[in-house]
């Protein structure tokens, strides 16, 4: 088995935080084409990355979400997957796929939205691409359900996944200012959202439903129709039962009258007993 087939086979047998690393990963590889050489730098197009300007975005709703599977540069995307495992681990311990995949789907988005209004409030204008939002999330919301679990740092040993997590969003307050003050709004915006996420989860609303309902429609809107079923009526009348042998019962009269007209048609009439003739004689009658 060469390479490829062995990341084949553990893309099929692995689960969703997996395949969620692969798909970062393909499509990282596919951004090494905007990759510009001259100045050492993405040039992602507009119909990736999110813009935040509105002429921009409003003709390309997509970006919402594309934007968060997209890394400018290789330390940038070698970081966010080692959140991501870690933190994918984490809340699929608790939680479900299902959960899991609609989490990091909805916090992208209301990420991106939050990164628009605020630069569009700020007077700003950029771009961003980035997965962080969404890890920032699925970090936070289990943080929310279990702030005190045990977790074990290389060359730290352990500590409570609260303390890992505050330290990730103090890093990006304090970074605020600095530069990429849009990833960074971004980033805020989804830890608030997988906040908000378990707290509603508490109170039995799973917003990750939304996600599941719309894959589901477009599962089914693109299937290929299948056969329609033909139901079968049964007739459940009971069935003429066949005569097992072509044999007639006959009545006793019956039976001696033909006994002794066989006697006639073997021996003749005179060959018959008086009684016999008189028996004959009373049934012609």
């Amino acid at each position: 088995m060469n390479i490829l087939d062995d990341l084949k086979m553990q893309y099929r047998l692995g689960g969703i935080s997996l395949k969620m690393i692969y798909w970062n990963i393909g499509f990282f590889l596919v951004s090494l084409f905007f990759y510009q050489f001259s100045i050492g730098a993405f040039d992602f197009p507009n119909w990736i990355a999110l813009s935040s300007e509105p002429a921009v975005f409003l003709l390309r709703p997509w970006t919402f979400l594309t934007y968060a599977f997209f890394h400018d540069g290789f330390f940038h995307l070698l970081f966010n997957m080692m959140v991501l495992n870690f933190a994918s681990y984490l809340f699929l311990t608790f939680f479900s796929s299902k959960q899991y995949l609609g989490l990091y789907i909805l916090s992208a988005i209301f990420s991106g939205l939050i990164f628009a209004l605020a630069f569009n409030l700020m007077h700003y204008s950029g771009a961003i691409v980035g997965a962080s939002a969404a890890i920032m999330a699925v970090l936070v919301a289990v943080t929310t359900y279990s702030p005190l679990m045990d977790v074990r740092l290389l060359l730290i040993g352990n500590v409570k996944l609260w303390h890992v997590t505050a330290v990730i969003i103090i890093l990006d307050l304090m970074q605020f200012r600095l530069g990429n003050s849009g990833g960074h709004i971004s980033h805020l915006a989804g830890a608030f959202f997988g906040f908000m996420y378990v707290k509603l989860l508490q109170n039995g609303i799973d917003l990750s439903k939304i996600v599941t309902a719309v894959l589901d429609f477009c599962t089914n809107l693109f299937r290929k129709p299948s056969t329609p079923f033909k139901k079968v009526h049964k007739n459940y009348k009971k069935p003429t039962e066949k005569p097992i042998s072509k044999i007639v019962v006959k009545d006793k009269k019956q039976q001696q009258i033909d006994e002794i007209l066989d006697k006639i048609s073997q021996s003749g009439y005179d060959s018959l007993s008086q009684e016999e003739k008189e028996f004959l004689f009373q049934a012609g009658k």
